[in-house]
């Protein structure tokens, strides 16, 4: 019976009980009402809910129903007053369809899935509710320790020091490619992932697998869903939109599962100060995973197919106008260029991927799958842009009328910039995994791949800067080049995963990989370890070290040669030989209680030493590689993560990372002059700042939600990094010097509602019957702070170089819909 205190008063009764999840822990803040009664209670912190009822006739009963966010719709159907006798238990199962937040778990069972080094796990539906310039799901790696991301407008990402370009990213096993020409972020379509369609995510940041490939800062792995019944949802916002539906036949046998995004990056380019124009971008891609069982009918899923089909368009055309940029160039002094502008730029980049999987297993303990894919990337850059600029200095004196306005216009000069680039690359590939289980203690894995690439390359650009009524021969560039590659890479490995005791875990194996250009072959060994201190269950230490080469691609093998006259023809090296890099990680995790909810604690110290490097600057989203192995290299750095529900129900972290990361380039040096200009001596530089060395990063995502309506949420994404070193073109003695480094801050802020969720245990009185309607509003870099992405090189009548910020996109409001099927 309940409490005296809850006796219900005539013709009504008091429903009384507890709600927990799936592991027996309270429930706070769910919606407890009877389906057509008015009122209703919330769950307390220790799951206990009292509601008082009307009695309906006599032999009619009620239904109770049940409703928390993140979690199934409970209804459940009583008769009164006989069901109000007696305390109510009930458990919530979690809705995997859920817009849910981001969860780091652990992993039991086999030896192979227990904890690892350096790895994150993530649940995709995170991307949906992050705010974030265009809905990108990379916006959530940027928020982890060791990684950062200094451009809202580009989905590439650094790891620990390292380029974008050595990151490994898969999908289902396949491993995914970028397009190569892509020069500026605003160019940038959508990254390869949908997180629609995304089952789980785990992120490694070093010290990875043999099972992963050779690369040498991070792995991506993304396995799509497999659906098992039908579910579909739309997404649209200002900056662009999504569909997705997935399915499972009557027999089980087949399922399909399709997504197509579309990006409209107008919006938010029209934000952007540096330069004013019309922007035409059109950026969508499609996505189709379709899964057969061939086995039979009381064993379909033994045999399996797999068939992947991926088309990506992206088509940026800009007409600039006008531009204008304010900048320091000494203390206290700035000035403000003016550019005018004339011409046009297009620039196209469609990929077409292919993939087949087939999957059996022999038994429980042994697993073969065959796979072959299939990758065609067409592009090209169409430009011809001239612009003519003047500076002028810039009143400074608060107390002037003239304020922050233009004093003296002069230096005028010009610039003129032309390209027709094309390239076409083919990449097919043929690979078998296998994993045997020969004992509870061990997991065997293996596998061997092949592949095929070949890619032709015509480029030519051709560009000068005109400040004195000609052009000199010194500001004049050209490169122009038609080259093709065609080449066979052989791969392998062997690892094993042996579980010591129910505390202790070792994996180790090794990596081949033999590449027909350069004739290398190389190979990879690994180790892992990883222990759960027996005193205290809940910390757990990890420790790898290995060897991890990345045999160069063709974006590597392209240099550009300076003629005595300034003319640049490219070339390749295919002597080049694979980088190199020495991972040595130690970490801890930390699972403690606070405040009665769950927390977990990681760091992690670690150093990387690379050799046989090949030098790289950028130029916004482009590396421009040096096509030598003339510099060896080294990261350190600490990584600290916490994360749990600081508010109760709503996971959010906090990310800390440092890092230093330096190189030694053969033959570098600086020069040191007299009053006269006459060489006095050239020392060797030594160690310098590499391109990506940013010493501080420090990512949040935080949640909170209304005290009695957790439906109503807001969320903050904050990154900020310190600044990297920007090389000015033509001047190697300030290559790897602080001259241009600037901070990075971004702060962006999100609110959403979630409205009409719908009993998802119930049957449906329609396939395509509405679920739920989440509704948002975004206010993007909120501080308006004004990052900068890079620089433009421009001189004046006295040869006097200025480096111009390129400053990225201002704040932005975004309003986003996602309705659910």
């Amino acid at each position: 019976m309940p409490p005296a205190e809850a006796q219900a008063p005539a013709g009504t009764v008091t429903l009384f009980g507890t709600l927990v999840d799936a592991s027996g822990q309270p429930l706070e803040l769910a919606a407890v009402g009877v389906e057509g009664q008015t009122g209703g209670t919330n769950t307390t912190a220790e799951g206990a809910f009292s509601l008082q009822v009307r009695v309906p006739a006599p032999g009619q009963p009620v239904v109770l129903v049940v409703r928390r966010l993140g979690y199934l719709t409970i209804r459940k159907s009583l008769q009164l007053p006989a069901d109000a006798a007696q305390a109510l238990r009930l458990t919530m199962q979690l809705d995997a369809r859920a817009l849910g937040s981001v969860r780091v778990v652990g992993r039991s069972g086999q030896a192979d899935e227990r904890e690892q080094v350096s790895i994150t796990r993530i649940d995709p539906g995170s991307a949906k509710i992050i705010p974030s310039a265009f809905g990108d799901f990379n916006t959530i790696l940027k928020t982890l320790p060791g990684v950062s991301g200094n451009n809202e407008l580009s989905s590439t990402y650094n790891v620990r020091g390292g380029n974008y370009d050595e990151n490994l990213v898969y999908v289902n096993g396949f491993e995914i490619y970028r397009p190569f020409l892509v020069t500026a972020a605003q160019q940038e379509g959508l990254s390869f992932i949908n997180p629609d369609l995304v089952k789980q995510i785990e992120f490694s940041s070093g010290g990875w697998q043999p099972k992963y490939g050779d690369k040498l800062a991070s792995v991506l792995s993304v396995d799509y869903k497999t659906p098992e019944k039908f579910a579909a949802s739309l997404t649209g916002s200002l900056v662009g939109g999504a569909a997705h539906a997935e399915a499972r036949s009557a027999n089980g046998r087949v399922s399909y599962l399709a997504g197509v995004r579309y990006k409209n990056a107008q919006y938010v380019l029209r934000s952007l100060r540096q330069a004013q124009g019309g922007y035409n971008p059109t950026f969508y891609d499609a996505q189709a995973f379709v899964n057969i069982g061939l086995g039979r009918k009381d064993d379909m899923q033994r045999t399996t197919l797999g068939l992947m089909g991926v088309l990506a368009h992206n088509d940026y055309r800009f007409s600039p106008e006008t531009g204008q940029a304010t900048f320091s160039t000494g203390t206290n002094q700035f000035t403000r260029v003016f550019i005018g502008y004339g011409g046009r730029e297009r620039m196209q980049f469609d990929t077409y991927q292919s993939g087949l999987n087939l999957k059996h297993d022999f038994s429980s303990q042994l697993q073969v799958e065959v796979l072959g894919s299939a990758l065609i990337s067409r592009e090209f850059e169409l430009r011809d842009v001239e612009a003519a600029y003047t500076f002028a200095d810039i009143n400074r004196d608060p107390n002037s009328p003239e304020f922050n306005q233009p004093q003296r216009q002069r230096d005028i000069g010009s610039q003129y910039k032309h390209s027709r680039n094309f390239l076409t690359a083919r990449i097919f590939t043929a690979e078998t995994r296998g994993r045997w289980v020969p004992t509870g203690s061990h997991t065997v894995r293996w596998g061997a791949k092949i592949g095929r690439e070949k890619v032709a390359d015509k480029l030519d650009e051709y560009s000068f800067a005109d400040s004195a009524d000609f052009v000199p021969d010194a500001r004049r560039l050209r490169l122009r080049s038609d080259l093709s590659l065609l080449s066979t890479r052989s791969q392998g490995f062997l690892q094993d995963t042996w579980a010591l005791d129910s505390l202790r875990t070792l994996t180790y194996g090794a990596r081949a990989h033999y590449w027909t250009t350069n004739g290398q072959l190389v190979v990879s060994p690994r180790v892992q370890f990883s222990q759960i201190s027996a005193s205290h269950p809940n910390r757990s230490f990890k420790a790898a070290v290995g060897a991890y080469y990345q045999p160069p691609f063709y974006r590597e093998l392209r240099d550009q040669q300076t003629t005595q006259l300034g003319v640049q023809e490219g070339f390749l090296n295919p002597a080049l030989r694979a980088q190199k890099s020495y991972h040595f990680i130690m970490g801890r995790d930390l699972s403690f209680q606070k405040f009665g909810r769950p927390f977990k604690l990681t760091t992690e110290a670690y150093y990387k030493y690379l050799t046989d490097v090949v030098p790289y600057d950028v130029d916004n989203v482009r590396l421009r590689y040096f096509a030598k192995n003339n510099a060896t290299a080294y990261a350190a750095g600490f990584d600290a993560r916490v994360s749990g529900e600081f508010v109760k129900g709503a996971e959010s972290w906090f990310s800390l990372g440092l890092l230093t990361t330096r190189e030694n380039v053969e033959g570098d040096s600086i020069s040191t002059f007299d009053r006269n200009g006459q060489l006095i001596s050239r020392d060797a530089k030594g160690y310098i700042r590499r391109p990506q060395d940013q010493r501080l990063n420090l990512g949040v995502f935080f949640q909170d939600h209304l005290p009695n309506n957790p439906s109503v949420r807001g969320y903050v994404n904050v990154v900020f990094g310190t600044g990297l070193p920007f090389t000015p073109p033509n001047q190697p003695d300030l290559r790897g010097t602080n001259a241009l480094s600037t901070n990075y801050t971004r702060v962006d802020l999100g609110f959403s509602k979630v409205i009409g969720l719908k009993n998802n245990n119930a049957p449906k009185a329609h396939i395509y019957s509405y679920e739920s309607l989440w509704l948002g509003l975004e206010v993007l870099n909120v501080l308006a702070a004004n990052n900068v992405g890079g620089y433009n090189y421009l001189q004046d009548v006295n040869g006097v170089t200025y480096s111009v910020p390129n400053y990225l996109s201002q704040r932005v409001v975004n309003l986003k819909l996602i309705a659910r099927f």
